[in-house]
């Protein structure tokens, strides 16, 4: 047992450390980059969909990323079609499965295509828990947002609980590579501890890879 709880001392030590690179990384990015360079929407709702080619209207000059459900993705396309937003400015992926994939099964590709620095948009009860996710799983790659809330009808801001739950995924994904989704009672996801000691200890060259950046 003295093992177990080493390790979870050793991957809490790291998490304190990475929640502390963060911010730096976020100032750094806004400081660079202080204006958005690409438009980012959250798939579950076609109202965004709808907002986003809208808002696109007065932001030609950029693409637009939307991550949402493989099955959402066909209805997803006229919507934009509809408001003349052109193919070549549109970037589809489907392999979220929940706000936390949103953002990690894309952050790298955001990186890869230097951006850094993001309009956020998504309903606006589901904004504080975007967000917080966001400064985590984008934040941890220097890439900071900019929010614009989609007006949902005076629906009630998400609970604090999920926004928390989210964090923590987030964080898991950070140190593990993992997004912890067995948490969503929707998704059922298996981490062996094998893999967790193997992600733990490779975790040590992302902290120096990060550091080194900055």
């Amino acid at each position: 047992m003295k093992w177990k709880v080493k390790l979870a001392w050793f991957v809490f030590g790291i998490m304190l450390g990475l929640v502390g690179i963060i911010p730096v990384r976020i100032a750094i990015a806004f400081n660079q980059v202080p204006v958005p360079q690409a438009i980012f929407v959250l798939g579950g709702d076609g109202s965004r969909m709808e907002f986003a080619a809208q808002f696109w209207q007065s932001h030609r000059n950029l693409d637009i990323w939307v991550s949402d459900f493989d099955s959402q993705l066909n209805y997803n396309r006229p919507i934009f079609q509809r408001f003349g937003v052109p193919n070549s400015k549109l970037r589809f992926d489907g392999r979220a499965t929940d706000t936390v994939t949103n953002f990690t099964t894309l952050v790298n590709k955001f990186a890869d295509n230097k951006l850094q620095h993001l309009y956020l948009i998504t309903s606006d009860y589901h904004m504080r828990r975007s967000r917080a996710i966001a400064s985590i799983v984008l934040g941890s790659r220097g890439i900071v947002v900019t929010p614009v809330a989609v007006y949902s009808g005076g629906y009630q801001p998400e609970s604090l609980k999920r926004a928390l739950r989210d964090c923590g995924r987030s964080l898991l994904w950070l140190v593990t590579n993992r997004t912890g989704a067995s948490f969503n009672p929707r998704i059922k996801e298996t981490t062996s501890i094998y893999n967790l000691i193997i992600q733990v200890v490779n975790v040590r060259a992302f902290i120096y890879r990060s550091l080194f950046q900055i």
